[in-house]
């Protein structure tokens, strides 16, 4: 899974990055000083892992992974090349969801690019961006399918579906929230790689103080929750400066600091459940004595393709898996137990695995 960080200059993108991956981006209080995007690679927090490493005493422990890429700061007119809109916009395509950081702290130090505080018209100027962009791939398909269409039936319906979307775009709208009527004509529309398609979580980025009630009180992330709601995007509320605070401290440490400050969960893990949720993933694990590992499917994937995750052949070869829950299976405290207790199922190709599944699978090849 790969997410772009994007925002306006100076609302706390980078540092967000920084504390994600630890991968100290380069973060000063001026435009543009992240160029070249920066790529950090992070573990999925997953509880379930180490029981289960505990268990069976496993030599290793291999999380599932988020790739982050933190792109450069964008202003208006990044789609007509302002500032380093071009290459942001080349950027961002290539990611799964997208993460929009937005400013709701009010800091005088921190300058803002527009003069003043307004989430809002910060999402509004990122959106109009992303459609710009979008609108000019559209043109540019137009022009490439026009002569075709007249003498060939289904370009001539996709020229249509084109035509209809960039029309959607032109009225302001996201591509998202586009009506496509069957499936067809949504699979064509997802092809097409399209900014303002992808699923959107928005961060509002607070204080200190207002992270202990999770923006509650805070009107700037009331703004963004109604926002969000009209638009099915997610948000979460983060503070960008203690997050970077957390990212050098360890686990036991780590967990001491959340509960000084009235947390229960770090931005990180707030922002994987969800992306999660956005993109419609879970995990399913594999356990043993060389590897316990997560891997990460979409919601509905069956057991044959999720064998898939792990090695061709074993989807190419697939039996049967056999399956157990992972709670069931630490309460039974070993697999033959949960065995005999007759809570490892067998299942065959149709079986969907769900969250938190224990699989071992069975293939030939």
């Amino acid at each position: 899974m790969k997410l772009g960080i994007v925002g306006l200059p100076n609302v706390g993108k980078s540092t967000l990055f920084n504390s994600l991956t630890k991968a100290g981006a380069e973060s000063a209080n001026y435009p543009f000083c992240t160029i070249d995007p920066n790529v950090g690679v992070v573990p999925v927090p997953d509880f379930r892992l180490k029981l289960l490493t505990d268990l069976y005493h496993s030599e290793k422990t291999t999380p599932a992974v988020i790739e982050f890429v933190d792109i450069a700061g964008l202003v208006k007119g990044a789609s007509k090349g302002e500032g380093l809109g071009n290459q942001f916009l080349s950027n961002i395509r290539e990611v799964d969801a997208i993460i929009h950081v937005v400013r709701c702290f009010e800091d005088p130090n921190v300058i803002h690019v527009d003069g003043s505080v307004n989430p809002l018209r910060d999402i509004e100027t990122i959106n109009l961006e992303l459609i710009f962009s979008d609108i000019e791939i559209l043109e540019r398909r137009i022009a490439k399918m026009g002569k075709g269409a007249s003498s060939n039936k289904a370009l001539a319906k996709e020229l249509d579906i084109i035509k209809a979307m960039k029309a959607h775009l032109e009225d302001g709208k996201m591509a998202r929230s586009f009506e496509c009527g069957d499936e067809d004509t949504y699979t064509f529309l997802n092809s097409l790689n399209l900014l303002t398609w992808k699923p959107v979580i928005f961060a509002a980025n607070v204080s200190e103080d207002d992270l202990a009630d999770d923006g509650a009180s805070n009107e700037f992330v009331k703004e963004v929750r109604e926002f969000a709601a009209k638009n099915d995007c997610e948000v979460f509320v983060i503070c960008a400066q203690i997050e970077q605070e957390i990212a050098e401290l360890d686990d036991d440490e780590k967990k001491m600091f959340l509960e000084e400050l009235g947390l229960k969960e770090s931005g990180l893990e707030k922002l994987i459940a969800a992306s999660y949720r956005i993109l419609g993933l879970i995990s399913y694990l594999t356990a043993g004595e060389k590897e316990t590992r997560a891997w990460t499917i979409r919601v509905g994937t069956k057991a044959p393709q999720a064998a898939g995750k792990i090695h061709s052949d074993f989807e190419r070869g697939f039996i049967k898996a056999e399956v157990v829950n992972y709670q069931e299976l630490l309460d039974c405290g070993s697999y033959t137990a949960a065995k005999e207790k007759g809570l490892v199922r067998i299942e065959g190709k149709e079986y969907v695995v769900k969250d938190g599944d224990v699989v071992l699978f069975r293939f030939n090849v």
